[in-house]
């Protein structure tokens, strides 16, 4: 079986393709530019966007299976994933597609459920992989952190963990039709999250707690509309109970426990000197 991994290149993307290439998976990988995706060397990579379905017509060929993202975290990358992707898919003969979604449904997710493809969404909460984007500058450089709402809690989840359930649901029977909401192994505030971090990395880090204001302030200083910043602010200081809340669906999909924040520090700790 070859499977067509989208966003090769991303915080999970990347695992899912080394793990399916440890269990000898044949696995395709769709770049915007091929040359730069510095993938395993048993990887085919090609060239396509899914901005631009039609683009894809000769990467679906031959793949029965496919991991599909519909919002991209490489830096400056802006995707829009269209339903036409999932009628091309389907029409080239692709039988089982997992998709990493956020919380709410789109027109992508209804144009699969209606497909005749097996389908399985993968719904994580806050990776642990965005304290490098928010906070490995300041750890790294100063041995601070400066958030608002300190107290605020999060069960995050190990992207790791995240490719792990979608590999598991591209190879193995009983995903269909699953919405698999995922978190880590603990619900724990900003605050714990940047202790465990210094302890992780041995070095003192202080946790600067930032007023609303000065929040605020800082994500304008960032070019963020107010409307964005309401939104920052109303999930960070009332989060949904959804993202705090751990679940055990990653050991109940792979069989062994959720990775936890700690575990993610050790094998990060590098990034931090």
């Amino acid at each position: 079986m070859t499977i067509l991994v989208t966003g090769a290149t991303g915080t999970v993307g990347r695992h899912v393709v080394d793990q399916l290439v440890e269990k000898g998976v044949e696995v395709r990988a769709i770049s915007r530019n091929p040359a730069k995706a510095n993938l395993p060397e048993r990887v085919e990579i090609m060239e396509g966007d899914l901005n631009f379905p039609e683009s894809l017509k000769a990467a679906f060929e031959g793949v029965k299976g496919m991991f599909l993202i519909l919002s991209s975290d490489e830096p400056n990358a802006t995707l829009q994933t269209q339903p036409k992707v999932i009628e091309l898919a389907e029409k080239a003969g692709v039988r089982r597609v997992t998709v990493l979604v956020s919380y709410e449904e789109g027109p992508v997710e209804e144009a699969l459920k209606n497909s005749g493809m097996e389908w399985t969404l993968v719904k994580p909460g806050e990776f642990m992989a965005n304290i490098l984007a928010d906070w490995q500058e300041s750890i790294r450089t100063e041995g601070v952190v400066r958030e608002p709402f300190g107290d605020a809690p999060s069960a995050r989840v190990h992207e790791a963990d995240i490719a792990a359930v979608s590999v598991a649901a591209l190879l193995e029977d009983g995903h269909h039709k699953q919405s698999y909401m995922l978190t880590g192994p603990e619900s724990i505030s900003r605050r714990e999250a940047v202790r465990t971090i210094s302890e992780g990395i041995g070095k003192v880090i202080h946790f600067d707690e930032l007023t609303e204001d000065q929040a605020r302030q800082n994500w304008r200083d960032q070019g963020y509309e107010e409307g964005d910043i309401d939104f920052f602010v109303l999930m960070v200081k009332n989060p949904p109970e959804i993202g705090h809340t751990v679940v055990p669906t990653v050991e109940q999909v792979t069989g062994r426990p959720a990775k936890t924040l700690a575990e993610w520090v050790l094998e990060h700790k590098h990034k931090f000197e």
